[in-house]
């Protein structure tokens, strides 16, 4: 089995300067359901107890009766489940919007309808897009019950963001359409693997795409304080003709246009489960040359129109129900190491995990930015052409 290890500094969840969202007009949302007969809010509920106890903040929630949250697709990292899984347990409707949409969408969303009731409630973000919402004054403070397991290099010290599961940069492969998968980024040079190799998103906007440059460059003698050798590398797979500019997906994978995948394991490996009954045998490998691992971030908007509801389905998340869900979606909750120590985790879901070899290490926040900032400048350039 594999415990996802303790992180000693805040990780990147991607880069991004997205496209303005549209707005509707739309009043304040109310905030009489979430008001306790004592007059306790949930807005500024900082804790369960804090409101009144779980009891109470169940209640609150089902009376405001929805929860808005963006960006999560049904296939990433088990959400769907996850999102199944609160809707059954407190009749609690979960609406998501623009569910393939980057972190920088979710930041966007939030700054962008601020008093209105169509806001984010919850965010799930790229931890370095969590630091930085943290920063701009946009999120809650609030410890969930199991807030103390979560390892301290892993969480807001006044809880405004934690985080809730992780992975590390795979290659995923279509082994009916390539003869021999590819198990290295060095494997992925080689001329056979012409036009198949591709990334989910553009490295300036996606978290996953962001992690395969940065594997990238471990795997072709860089380090987290030099990814341009993840950038050569890519330069180089697109001048060899091996890299293609599609993003991909699993309807891409499907078509046939990216039989090759660098994407999170939990991504790819979800894909195999899915692809089974579509007759594609899709094969995962951890490079052993660039062992990558990266976790995203819980938050809550500040101004959460739906503010119980927002806090209870972080107790959700945070619970041994739900971090087990994500790790049966092939995700490494970060609460394993807490729950496999209290024996409330999933083994059997646990020794489903893609295999890695190595312990992986992560990169500083200074190296986070200095990172970014290469990838900005430099990306278009390497794979244009």
């Amino acid at each position: 089995m594999t415990v996802f290890p303790p992180r000693t500094a805040v990780l990147t969840g991607g880069l991004a300067v997205a496209a303005a969202l549209a707005l509707s007009a739309c009043g304040a949302a109310p905030d009489d359901a979430s008001t306790t007969a004592n007059g306790k809010s949930a807005a500024t509920a900082t804790s369960a107890a804090d409101f009144g106890g779980l009891d109470a903040l169940v209640k609150a929630a089902k009376k405001e009766g929805t929860l808005h949250a963006i960006a999560l697709p049904r296939d990433w990292a088990n959400y769907g489940a996850l999102i199944d899984g609160f809707h059954k347990k407190y009749g609690i409707k979960v609406e998501v919007e623009n569910p393939d949409g980057t972190s920088q969408d979710e930041i966007s969303a939030v700054t962008a309808r601020k008093g209105q009731d169509r806001a984010p409630d919850v965010l799930d973000l790229g931890s370095s897009f969590a630091l930085s919402a943290a920063q701009q004054g946009l999120l809650a403070p609030y410890k969930v019950a199991s807030y103390a397991g979560i390892p301290a290099g892993q969480k807001d010290p006044q809880a405004r963001w934690y985080n809730d599961y992780g992975g590390y940069i795979s290659i995923g492969c279509d082994a009916k359409r390539v003869k021999t998968c590819p198990t290295t980024f060095a494997d992925l040079l080689k001329p056979q693997y012409k036009g198949q190799v591709a990334l989910n998103g553009n490295p300036t906007k996606s978290g996953s795409a962001f992690g395969g440059v940065y594997a990238a460059a471990l795997a072709n003698g860089g380090s987290f304080d030099d990814i341009q050798p993840g950038l050569d590398f890519f330069a180089k797979l697109k001048k060899n003709g091996n890299y293609t500019p599609v993003e991909s997906t699993p309807a891409t994978v499907e078509k046939g246009e990216t039989p090759i995948s660098i994407d999170w394991d939990y991504l790819n490996a979800g894909y195999a489960d899915e692809f089974k009954s579509k007759g594609l045998d899709w094969k995962v490998a951890v490079p052993t040359d660039g062992v990558y691992a990266q976790f995203y971030s819980q938050a809550i908007n500040k101004d959460a129109p739906h503010p119980a509801a927002a806090r209870l389905w972080q107790e959700y998340l945070y619970s041994a129900e739900g971090q087990n869900l994500w790790l049966k979606g092939y995700a490494r909750p970060a609460l394993m190491a807490a729950m496999d120590k209290a024996g409330t985790l999933d083994k059997t879901a646990a020794a489903k995990l893609p295999e890695v070899s190595g312990t992986p290490s992560f990169p500083t926040e200074a190296q986070q930015s200095k990172a970014k900032t290469v990838i900005a400048q430099g990306w278009g350039k390497a794979v244009s052409g």
